[in-house]
């Protein structure tokens, strides 16, 4: 796998990845065993990544719920 395909704070980036992934995989007639597992690995590092960032993403969102709520308060 690449590794400037993997960008762990680009979550656009490895969503459009994983899609050209999949896109790859569904327009293959025959599929080359060793494109397939390179393809696979480099998804698997993908999604990986990406629920990383998600988790990250809705830590910020809860942090930012949490002050919200506060102002209000006061």
């Amino acid at each position: 796998m690449k590794k400037e395909n993997l960008d762990a704070k680009n979550l656009s980036g490895n969503l459009k990845r994983l899609s050209e992934i999949t896109d790859w995989f569904e327009s293959q007639e025959e599929i080359d065993i060793e494109d397939g597992l390179e393809k696979v690995k480099e998804a698997a590092a993908l999604i990986k990544a990406s629920k990383e960032r998600i988790k990250v993403i809705e830590n910020e969102f809860e942090e930012i719920k949490k002050e919200a709520a506060l102002h209000e308060q006061q």
